[in-house]
C-alpha cells in the first residue's frame, strides 16, 4: 500500500500555528520534528543517562523544526495534501499581513509518495552474510550463502520486528563467550532473547538444554520462526516471561545481551537462576560503563573471569563463587 508523507517545515515558534491551521482542516494527528527537543534531553542539567546516542540523532539538532503529515494515496490523501497546502498558503500570507515580527520559518510544503512495502523491507539490502566469529555465519533468510569449510556454523534469521539481525558487536562478543564456556551438555538461558539470535547459536554449537525468554510478544514469536528455520526445535525453548517473576529454570550459562542498566537490575535474579558454580554472560554495555557493571555484578557473588571488548562495547563473563 502507498501512503503520501507530507512534510511543513517551520521554526519552533511556527510549530503550533501550523498544528492550529491544521486543526482547522480537521487534521489532529501530525508527527513533529522539533530539534529543541533533542538539545533538551542531551542537555546534562538533565537527569537522563544514556548508554548510546546514535548519530543521526544528534545531526537532528541542525535541523529546522517540521510537522509531518501521512495521508493514504487514494483521492480523499490527495485532497487532503491539497487542503494542507491551501492552509500553509493562508498561513504565510496572514504573517506577511499581520505577524511581520514573527519567524514562522520557511513554511515550506513538501509531499513525497511512498510505498509501505518498500519501508518495511529497504533495510534488508544492506543485510547480507557475515562471519561473527571463528566458526558462526548470521546469512539472512534472503540472501545465498555457500560454507567455505565443514566446520564452518550457518546460522539463518529473520528479524521481523523484533530486535538482532546478529551483525552487532554485542551479539558477536556473546557469541565467543558462549563458544568459550559453554558445554555440550550445559543448560542454557538467554535472556530478553530478541530474534533468538544468542539462543540459536547455542543450540549450533551442540547445546542440548536451552530456553530463550523475553517480555515482548512480537520478539518471541520472531524467536520461535527462527529456531524452526534453524531445525533446532528439539534443543531451544522460547517463551514469553520476565526473569524476575515466573521463569522456574536452572542453567549452567546464562547469557544476556541487554543494556548495562538491565544487567545490572537483573545480576541477582541471575545468580537465583544459575547451578552452583555457574557462568553470567552479559553484554550490551558500553566499555566506559564497564567498571560500574562488573561492580555490581560482583556484588551479586560472581567473579569475573573474563571481558572482551569490540568497537565502543564490551561482554563480560562472570562465574557465580
Amino acid at each position: 500500500m502507498n501512503y503520501i508523507e507530507t512534510k511543513i517545515y517551520t521554526s519552533e515558534v511556527g510549530i503550533e500555528m501550523v498544528l492550529n491551521a491544521l486543526s482547522e482542516i480537521g487534521i489532529d494527528n501530525a508527527v513533529i520534528e522539533d530539534p529543541s527537543d533533542v538539545e533538551d534531553l542531551m542537555d546534562k542539567k538533565n537527569t537522563y543517562d544514556w548508554d548510546y546516542v546514535d548519530a543521526s540523532v544528534m545531526e537532528q539538532i541542525h535541523e529546522e523544526p517540521t510537522v509531518i503529515i501521512y495521508s493514504e494515496d487514494t483521492e480523499e490523501g490527495k485532497n487532503q495534501v491539497e487542503q494542507i497546502r491551501l492552509a500553509v498558503k493562508d498561513l504565510k500570507e496572514k504573517k506577511d499581513d499581520i505577524l511581520e515580527d514573527v519567524d514562522l520559518g520557511r513554511l515550506v510544503v513538501e509531499s513525497i509518495v511512498e510505498s509501505d512495502e518498500e519501508w518495511k523491507d529497504n533495510w534488508k539490502e544492506y543485510f547480507k552474510p557475515s562471519k561473527i566469529t571463528d566458526r558462526i555465519i548470521v546469512k539472512p533468510t534472503w540472501e545465498a550463502y555457500e560454507r567455505k569449510s565443514e566446520d564452518e556454523l550457518v546460522l539463518e534469521i529473520d528479524p521481523g520486528m523484533a530486535f538482532g539481525t546478529g551483525t552487532h558487536e554485542t551479539t558477536t562478543l556473546c557469541v565467543k563467550l558462549l563458544e568459550k564456556y559453554t558445554q555440550i551438555n550445559d543448560a542454557v538461558l538467554d535472556v530478553g532473547c530478541g530474534s533468538g539470535i544468542l539462543s540459536i547459536a547455542a543450540g549450533l554449537l551442540g547445546i542440548k538444554n536451552i530456553l530463550g525468554i523475553d517480555i515482548d510478544p512480537i520478539a518471541v514469536e520472531v524467536s520461535k520462526e527462527n529456531v524452526v528455520l534453524n531445525n533446532l526445535t528439539d534443543v531451544i525453548r522460547i517463551q514469553y516471561g520476565d526473569l524476575t517473576k515466573g521463569i522456574d529454570f536452572k542453567a549452567d550459562v546464562v547469557v544476556a545481551n541487554l543494556m548495562a542498566d538491565l544487567v545490572m537490575m537483573l545480576a541477582e535474579d541471575v545468580a537465583k537462576h544459575l547451578k552452583g558454580k555457574s557462568i553470567f554472560i552479559s553484554s550490551g554495555i558500553l566499555i566506559e560503563k564497564q567498571g560500574m557493571v562488573s561492580e555490581a555484578i560482583r556484588k551479586n557473588g560472581f567473579e569475573i573471569i573474563d571481558v572482551l571488548e569490540q568497537g565502543e562495547w564490551c561482554a563480560i563473563a562472570a562465574q557465580l563463587k
